[in-house]
């Protein structure tokens, strides 16, 4: 993969290149590139797109003792990275995390049309089960460590209170060992996750829900229309504050709709781009 090196170290990404509209894909926690893939190989032959490996736990390569990690730091390493690579009229898409709000009002001015889809918003923070004992964990000295323990085993992490809750799809082991490996081998990585966890304020999306309605290009939000953690209501409530958005329900899906129904969701984004043209 190639590499890029950001004011907070260096990260790997992938691009497939070419001449198409360019789409950014932005992960979650605990994830890589590959949790992409599907939708990746779908667009690929009329888009450029473009997966950063942003160092919230599925990094490879540990960031600067000193970044900022928070979610704001990690929003802004996002478009540092677009800055980098000159990304212009960017389809920015969005998973897990809700580091692409933090962008609106800020740092949008590369971002062209905006897809949100299941993901951190509003006053859900952490979500769900699986992100309130998270971020308990990171308050407690090795509690990260003792908690990414459990995904050595698979039959664990596939618990609904776990990784397991954010797919419909039973998810494969060969994954969730790509996925948590830098965090269960090396202790730089599960400091870098512990900084992201204990720097990012409960009210931090609450408070970037303020300046949504300043977005006035294209936004689409589409919600895994099964997800318990990121409960559709919240993307109906955080569609409602975009002026140019439009609200979709991923069928099959739950907080993972790009491994759930990668069909639907390509068609949507598809769609969303044809019905947008650039000015």
């Amino acid at each position: 993969m190639p590499e890029i090196e950001l004011s907070a170290g260096t990260i790997d990404y992938e691009d497939t290149g070419g001449d198409g509209p360019v789409v950014v894909l932005a992960h979650g926690l605990g994830f890589d590139e590959s949790v992409w893939t599907e939708v990746t190989r779908a667009l690929r032959p009329d888009f450029r797109v473009l997966v950063p490996v942003l160092p919230i736990g599925g990094h490879r390569r540990p960031m600067r003792p000193d970044a900022d990690l928070s979610a704001h730091g990690v929003a802004r390493l996002l478009a540092e990275f677009m800055d980098r690579l000159d990304l212009r009229d960017v389809t920015l898409v969005q998973n897990d995390t809700g580091t692409a709000q933090l962008l609106v009002g800020v740092r949008d001015e590369r971002i062209a049309r905006l897809v949100l889809t299941s993901c951190e918003a509003l006053d859900n923070y952490p979500p769900g089960v699986q992100g309130r004992v998270l971020s308990a964990a990171s308050r407690i000295p090795g509690g990260v460590f003792l908690l990414v323990q459990t995904f050595r085993f698979p039959f664990l992490a596939r618990m609904q209170t776990s990784l397991g809750g954010m797919a419909k799809r039973p998810l494969r082991d060969d994954m969730i060992a790509r996925w948590y490996t830098p965090l269960l081998t090396n202790r730089h990585i599960r400091r870098d996750l512990a900084k992201f966890l204990r720097s990012t304020r409960k009210d931090c999306y609450l408070k970037a829900a303020g300046n949504l309605p300043s977005f006035t290009r294209p936004a689409l939000v589409a919600w895994g229309a099964e997800d318990r953690m990121m409960p559709p209501d919240t993307g109906r409530r955080l569609a409602r504050l975009l002026p140019a958005s439009r609200y979709v329900e991923i069928p099959g899906a739950r907080t993972l709709v790009q491994l759930d129904n990668p069909a639907a969701l390509v068609d949507e984004v598809r769609r969303f781009v044809e019905d947008n043209p650039l000015p």
